[in-house]
C-alpha cells in the first residue's frame, strides 16, 4: 500500500502531468465534475427549495388535514357546521405527530367600495389561530388580534389591496348572503395588516377575519364551527396520518389531506422531483465520461512506467489502484471546486433572492433554495463512488499492456 501511495504521489506530486498533453484533458475532466456538482446542487436546492414554498403556502390557508362533516360539499363555504366539543379538540392527544389542531369557518362575501367589487372568501378564525405561516407573509400593519371580545378586524392579501386601493385603517362594507332572507347582510371591517404569500390562486380570494362574525350570520351556536384544521409535523407522512385521523374521528366526520384537495397542484410539484433525478443522472455520466477520458490518456502517457513497474513485478491490479489513487484525486478536487462555488451560489440566492420568478406560474416570487448538509454529502459521496466506479473499467487496459512493448513504447 505504501508503494502504490509513493508511486501515485509521484504522478501527481511532480506535476508532469501538467505540461504533457493529457493537461487540457484533465482539466476538462475536473471541470466536468465541478460544472456537475454545481448543476446538481442548484437542481437539488432548488427543486426542494419550490416544493416546501409552494407546500407551505398551501398549508398555510387549510393546514395538513382538514376534518369536515360528511354533509359539507367541496365548496369553500362552511354550510354544516360542527360541534368545537370534540375528543380530539385543542389536542390529539390519541396520534403522535400532531402539533396543532385550530377551529375555522369560511363564508362567502362581496366587498363594496364606492367604485367597485370584489368577491371573496372569508375565513373565520379565533384565538386558537396558527399565525405561524402569516408571519412570514405579512408585509404591512399587524396580525389581527381575536383572543379577546369579537372585532372587525380583517387581514386582507396584497392583491386585493391593490385592486380594491386599502390600506391600513380603511374601512368597507362587506356583504354575505342570508340563507333565510333574500336580503344580504352587510359587516364593516377594518383593514390592519396586509399579506402576501405570492400564492395568487389563494390570495385573490381568501380575507382572515373573526370567527364569531361567520358563527353569527349563519345563526351557529359559540359552540360551532365550520371544520377543523390539523398540522403535522413531518409532511412526508401526510397520507399514513391522514388515515389515523380518519380512524380517530366520529363516524359522521371525514378527514381530507391537501395533497388530495390541491391534487392537481401536488402532482405538477412531483415532477421536480423526476426532472430532479434526470439531471442528477445526466451530469454524473456526463462527469464520468469525461473522467474516463481524463484516465485513458494518462494511461496512454504513463505506458513506459507502467511497463517498468510489470517488469520489478508489480501486479496489474497493483498499478491499477494507482492510476485509481490519481483519479481519486482528480475527483476529490473537482468536487472541492463544485462544491465552494454551487453552496456560494446557493448562500447568495438564499440571502439576496437575485434570481427572480413569475408568481404566475410558479406561485413564488423568486428562485427559493434549500440547503441542507444531508444531501449534499450523499450527493458527493454518490457522485465519488459513482464515478470511481465507471474509471475501473478503462483502467482494464493497464493488464493489457506488456512489459516488453511498453517500456520500448516511446
Amino acid at each position: 500500500m505504501n508503494f502504490e501511495l509513493f508511486i501515485a504521489k509521484r504522478i501527481i506530486g511532480n506535476k508532469t502531468y501538467k505540461s504533457s498533453v493529457s493537461a487540457p484533458i484533465i482539466k476538462i475532466g475536473i471541470a466536468a465534475i465541478a460544472i456537475g456538482i454545481i448543476v446538481m446542487l442548484i437542481a437539488i436546492a432548488t427543486g426542494f427549495g419550490l416544493q416546501q414554498k409552494i407546500r407551505d403556502k398551501v398549508v398555510a390557508f387549510n393546514g395538513h388535514i382538514e376534518i369536515t362533516n360528511y354533509d359539507t360539499n367541496a365548496s369553500d363555504e362552511s354550510q354544516v357546521p360542527i360541534s368545537i366539543n370534540q375528543e380530539f379538540y385543542p389536542e390529539f392527544k390519541d396520534i403522535e405527530g400532531i402539533k396543532h389542531v385550530q377551529a375555522v369557518a369560511t363564508k362567502f362575501a362581496v366587498i363594496r367600495t364606492e367604485t367597485d367589487f370584489e368577491g371573496v372568501v372569508v375565513k373565520g378564525v379565533g384565538s386558537d389561530f396558527n399565525w405561524e405561516y402569516f408571519e412570514d407573509f405579512l408585509i404591512d400593519g399587524r396580525l389581527p388580534d381575536f383572543t379577546k371580545e369579537r372585532n372587525e378586524e380583517l387581514l386582507i392579501s396584497k392583491y386585493l389591496a391593490n385592486r380594491l386601493g386599502f390600506k391600513i385603517g380603511d374601512k368597507f362594507q362587506t356583504l354575505f348572503g342570508n340563507p333565510l332572507n333574500n336580503r344580504p347582510r352587510i359587516l364593516t371591517y377594518e383593514v390592519v395588516g396586509i399579506y402576501n404569500s405570492g400564492f395568487q390562486e389563494l390570495d385573490e380570494k381568501f380575507c382572515i377575519g373573526d370567527i364569531r362574525h361567520i358563527q353569527r350570520l349563519n345563526k351557529w351556536e359559540a359552540d360551532q364551527i365550520g371544520n377543523f384544521e390539523v398540522f403535522i409535523d413531518d409532511f412526508s407522512e401526510i397520507d399514513e396520518k391522514t388515515l389515523e385521523v380518519y380512524k380517530a374521528i366520529p363516524s359522521l366526520m371525514n378527514a381530507n389531506s391537501i395533497t388530495r384537495k390541491h391534487y392537481a397542484i401536488f402532482e405538477w410539484i412531483k415532477i421536480f422531483d423526476t426532472n430532479t433525478y434526470i439531471i442528477i443522472i445526466i451530469m454524473i455520466i456526463v462527469a464520468g465520461i469525461n473522467m474516463i477520458t481524463a484516465l485513458l490518456v494518462l494511461i496512454l502517457e504513463r505506458t513506459q512506467m507502467i511497463g517498468i513497474l510489470k517488469a520489478l513485478g508489480s501486479s496489474n491490479w497493483t498499478i491499477r489502484k494507482v492510476f485509481l489513487y490519481n483519479a481519486s484525486y482528480l475527483i476529490g478536487l473537482g468536487l472541492l471546486w463544485g462544491n465552494s462555488i454551487g453552496i456560494g451560489l446557493l448562500y447568495i440566492q438564499k440571502h439576496f433572492k437575485l434570481f427572480p420568478l413569475n408568481p404566475d406560474t410558479y406561485y413564488v416570487t423568486n428562485a427559493p433554495v434549500y440547503i441542507s448538509w444531508d444531501y449534499i454529502i450523499l450527493l458527493n459521496i454518490g457522485t465519488f463512488i459513482a464515478c470511481l466506479l465507471m474509471l475501473l473499467i478503462p483502467s482494464i487496459i493497464i493488464s493489457k499492456i506488456s512489459p516488453v512493448k511498453a517500456i520500448r513504447f516511446d
